[in-house]
């Protein structure tokens, strides 16, 4: 019998974190300010880390803090009272990637599941094996794997252990994420939380007594991408991912939107349940992947190397947040905070959690006092709108734009 995989979603801060939550994620992964490997998303202090996990926990979401840096010995002095306080703040479960922060990890945070990090790049049943014989509870498999090598560590390890893959999101060309051209470029290092993502960059070549003179290097005529890679998405194999064994289904993109940790973990949602309980996938909700910003997809090594793909690295981005909706009566009478301008006749789109998205033409909207508005215009300013139909709060209203970078 197959078992149902949990979806672990990205909460990189606190809106993003209400998203994940209220749009179906079983569990959320965030970070305190230290030890986590994406420093700029907005992360959680000392101060709202227990609110986040209060939040998450009365929504019956589980919380995975992400302690998976490689740190030097100087920032090891600091670990133990950061692994203290994730465990006062009734953090379920740490993402680790060092054996020294695993080990402190078992004496400092005993209430606390330990997980091991992708940046290990556990790639064999006996890496995974070891990892549960020294505590482990769920190993986080390298994203160089294909089903048939998940399948083979899902044979030949202790049933306790659990196993989570990647299910969509940003691939990396460095193995497992473990790179040293963003700290040798940039002097942001990307084993510490800092990538500033060079490989997605167009190189030319210069020669040496020729300062000044750029030669492109050509792959096609639109140039060079040797390094690109696109998109992991798995939503259409969801089913195979369940026979593997697979008990979590991890969502990259703690640095990327809140409106993309709503969609894409609304998608994920809707299509697992439906493969799940034997349905037929409504394709209203696997279209949601593609509302957001993203680079071409592929299904990662999954089903071999996928490839190299030498278009382009820039994002496709179709949509366009216009506001958020922040309350909403039985009647549809919305009050809603706007993102980006959008005015009455415009053709929009709702979508909120577990609604499925529907269109309309924006009606004249009203300002607090009560003054007709035919076009907000002010960020954040609240203002309202009327909707056919009721929606819940942290809906979203949005309209198709073209907004992908231009060659």
């Amino acid at each position: 019998m197959r078992k149902k995989p949990e979806i672990l979603a990205p909460a990189g801060d606190w809106e993003k974190l209400q998203m994940a939550v209220l749009y179906g994620a079983d569990a959320v992964y965030l970070a305190g300010t230290a030890f986590g490997m994406r420093s700029f998303a907005g992360n959680f202090t000392d101060e709202e880390l227990p609110k986040a996990v209060a939040f998450a926990h009365d929504h019956g979401v589980k919380v995975h803090a992400t302690v998976n840096t490689m740190p030097r010995s100087g920032e090891v002095d600091g670990l133990p009272a950061h692994l203290e306080r994730l465990d006062a703040a009734g953090v379920d479960a740490l993402i680790l990637a060092d054996l020294g922060a695993f080990t402190m990890a078992g004496k400092y945070a005993p209430h606390c599941q330990r997980h091991i990090s992708t940046q290990q790049s556990i790639a064999n049943y006996a890496t995974a094996q070891a990892w549960y014989d020294l505590g482990a509870s769920r190993v986080v498999l390298a994203r160089e794997l294909s089903l048939d090598e998940v399948r083979e560590i899902r044979r030949r390890v202790s049933t306790e252990l659990e196993i989570e893959t990647f299910c969509h999101g940003a691939m990396c060309v460095s193995y497992s994420g473990r790179c040293l051209l963003s700290n040798y470029m940039t002097g942001r290092d990307s084993n510490r939380g800092e990538c500033a993502q060079p490989c997605r960059y167009q190189y030319a070549l210069m020669e040496e007594k020729r300062p000044g003179e750029y030669f492109p290097v050509f792959e096609d005529e639109k140039g060079t991408y040797i390094m690109n890679s696109r998109d992991m998405c798995m939503i259409d194999h969801l089913g195979d991912l369940m026979d593997a064994g697979v008990d979590c289904l991890k969502i990259e993109g703690r640095a990327k939107s809140a409106y993309y940790a709503a969609i894409v973990t609304g998608a994920y949602r809707h299509v697992l349940d439906d493969v799940a309980a034997g349905r037929e996938v409504d394709p209203v909700w696997r279209d949601e992947v593609e509302h957001v910003s993203h680079r071409h997809y592929s299904t990662g090594f999954f089903y071999g190397p996928p490839g190299q793909y030498y278009e382009n690295s820039r994002y496709i981005r179709d949509w366009q947040i216009c506001a958020v909706v922040t309350a909403c009566d039985s009647d549809g009478n919305a009050t809603l905070s706007l993102r980006n301008k959008f005015r009455a006749g415009d053709e929009i789109e709702i979508v909120g959690p577990d609604t499925k998205p529907f269109a309309m033409v924006a009606p004249m909207m009203e300002a607090e006092d009560g003054a007709p508005l035919d076009e907000p215009k002010t960020p954040q300013m609240v203002f309202r709108m009327k909707l056919p139909q009721a929606v819940p709060p942290m809906s979203f209203v949005r309209h198709g734009v073209e907004l992908s970078a231009k060659e």
